[in-house]
């Protein structure tokens, strides 16, 4: 969307509350981390079945995705947002009343389908609703809204792990239930609103309604509403975002032009190899995200931060709320210079960072780290590794990849190649979360780590031959390169 400067109020409204759908993801993301141990505990489970627990969120994102792609191009870009808000608020519920592990595992998959709908379609929506100008860092803004719910999760589970402060609103509750139902209320207590986990999973279920009551008020894409011949509507919705009348009509009429190749995305992908070779990186650049290790890190903090020598819940706990701010604050580098320096400068430096972090974490544990006498200096320099790790991911890998993931399709083929690319983010994920403690086990922590490090330097050569430059470029312009068949690496240019 060509842009005279001025960035209309609504712009940022739009962005912050389509947004909450990735503080919801981060929510449900960060959650766990902190009642793995709780929840080993309650049911008695071994490391396989809470690996199972955690990775079963990643794959009913993989069928979130899957469906996705049907309910955006039928129900529109928001009515899908709103789905997967009700979908959130329900399965955080579910989750948070499970009566046994196999029933949390089916309750976090279901989870994990208003997850995958909502990593979907919101960086979809907000790359087609942004103007130009600001396309990099309103889609940044929902990395940014992930690593929030991140934190937020940590510290929800840090409050709620310590449990004699809730007591008296169980009580509350329970009598309540008692006098309703009446023995049965204190049954209600003892199973359910005395395990602090089932506060940490349930509470999410708060800010999910507060994003469907939100939505309510956002307008439809105006590319889904040209794609849908609702042309009247679009451009309504074009005024409402554009600084002049103008600019929104010359965004309709690129729009318009854009829309020549009719086809839909599955008969582009068989007919059309420009498009195929967008999938093909739609699908490696998510792979490279999942593969840095960055959910090794979410999902087991305090496993790592045991392993590293901090031996006490809280001390592992408030580690996590560090790696979790650390991950916010860091976002905020992305956001500044995504749209000024580019997105492969900052790629190179982040995978740089990581790499490093990751190397020396493996290094720290082949020094002696968390065997033996405790040694706290080595301990906190762990942390410290853990940190440089986290800076590199949040200013590259966890924005960027899904701001180039969302520009490098063309329209008619848009919701196929997100729903390609993302379902693969979903399916690495759940492999990295169902291998992990099996690798920490096999290989030791220090191998693990130095594995994880030596990726990073394999995906600056990936970059370096075939990603584009995408900053300050339309999406038509990007889609006409593509589809003339120019190097992946041309097409921004």
């Amino acid at each position: 969307m060509a842009s005279n400067g001025k960035i209309r109020p609504i712009v940022y409204f739009v962005g912050l509350t389509a947004g909450l759908a990735g503080l919801l993801f981060g929510l449900d993301v960060g959650v766990i981390s902190g009642a793995n141990g709780l929840i080993k505990k309650d049911f008695g489970i071994d490391d396989t079945q809470l690996e199972n627990i955690v990775s079963a969120l990643l794959w009913g994102a993989v069928l979130g995705v899957l469906v996705s792609g049907f309910f955006s191009m039928r129900l529109g870009r928001r009515g899908t947002l709103l789905i997967s808000a009700l979908l959130f608020a329900s399965g955080a519920m579910l989750c948070a009343f499970s009566p046994s592990a196999n029933f949390l595992l089916g309750a976090r998959f279901f989870l994990g389908i208003a997850v995958g709908m909502a990593s979907f379609v919101c960086p979809l929506y907000l790359s087609e609703i942004a103007p130009q100008a600001v396309r990099g860092a309103l889609v940044s803004l929902y990395q940014l809204m992930i690593t929030i719910g991140i934190v937020v999760a940590f510290l929800s589970d840090t409050y709620f792990a310590g449990y004699a402060h809730l007591e008296p609103i169980a009580a509350h509750v329970s009598h309540s239930l008692s006098s309703l139902a009446g023995g049965r209320g204190q049954m209600v207590m003892e199973l359910y609103l005395d395990a602090p986990w089932r506060w940490m999973l349930g509470v999410i279920s708060l800010p999910a309604l507060l994003m469907f009551a939100g939505m309510l008020l956002l307008p439809e894409s105006p590319r889904w509403l040209v794609l849908k011949n609702r042309k009247n509507q679009a451009r309504r919705v074009l005024l409402r975002l554009s600084a002049s009348e103008a600019e929104a009509d010359r965004e309709l009429e690129a729009i318009q032009a854009g829309m020549q190749v009719r086809q839909s995305g599955p008969d582009l992908f068989l007919h059309n190899s420009n498009f195929r070779r967008a999938v093909f990186l739609g699908i490696s650049l998510q792979m490279i995200q999942q593969f840095t290790g960055i959910n090794v890190v979410m999902y087991y903090s305090p496993n790592i931060l045991q392993q590293a020598g901090f031996a006490t819940t809280a001390g592992q706990l408030w580690g996590t709320v560090l790696v979790g701010t650390v991950n916010v604050l860091a976002t905020f580098i992305a956001i500044g210079f995504v749209d000024r320096l580019g997105r492969k400068p900052i790629m190179f430096a982040g995978f740089t960072v990581m790499g490093g972090g990751m190397l020396s974490l493996g290094a720290l544990f082949h020094l002696g780290l968390g065997a033996g006498t405790p040694n706290m200096l080595l301990s906190y320099l762990a942390l410290a590794a853990l940190m440089v790790f986290i800076v590199g991911f949040a200013m590259s890998a966890g924005p960027i990849i899904w701001i180039i993931c969302s520009e490098i399709y063309p329209l008619a083929g848009r919701d196929l190649g997100i729903t390609c690319s993302t379902v693969t983010n979903w399916a690495a994920n759940a492999v990295v979360g169902m291998t992990f403690l099996t690798m920490l086990n096999g290989l030791g922590p220090g191998n693990t780590f130095l594995l994880y490090g030596a990726m990073n330097a394999v995906f600056i050569a990936f970059f370096l031959f075939f990603v584009p430059e995408t900053k300050g470029v339309s999406l038509e312009s990007i889609e006409k390169k593509l589809l003339g068949g120019a190097r992946l690496r041309d097409i921004g240019k």
